[in-house]
């Protein structure tokens, strides 16, 4: 298994109770797939540099874990057809 970080933007429009349930859908879509959430850090609501998807702010949540490579383009096209996803970036840790 190789170690990932993962950070991604919750949409503004999301309360407090939704962003919850995004962060554990895809917690538990790792560990769902034999894989290990190492760390998971919410950063809370910051404003974007320029509007993204007509929004000015978003929430931030960084998540570290441990995977097999396939799952990284399940839980991309994941995150892709969510609309409550605004933006996502997928790193490898050495």
């Amino acid at each position: 298994m190789k170690k990932y970080e993962l950070l991604y933007v919750i949409s503004s429009n999301a309360n407090e109770t939704q962003r919850d349930e995004i962060i554990e859908k895809f917690k538990k879509f790792i560990e769902d797939r034999k894989g290990n959430v190492l760390g998971l850090d919410k950063w809370g609501m910051k404003k974007f540099t320029y509007p993204i998807k007509f929004k000015n702010e978003g929430f931030y949540v960084l998540m570290n874990f441990e995977a097999e490579p396939t799952i990284i383009k399940e839980m991309e096209n994941l995150m892709n057809i969510s609309e409550d996803i605004v933006r996502k970036m997928f790193t490898i840790k050495d």
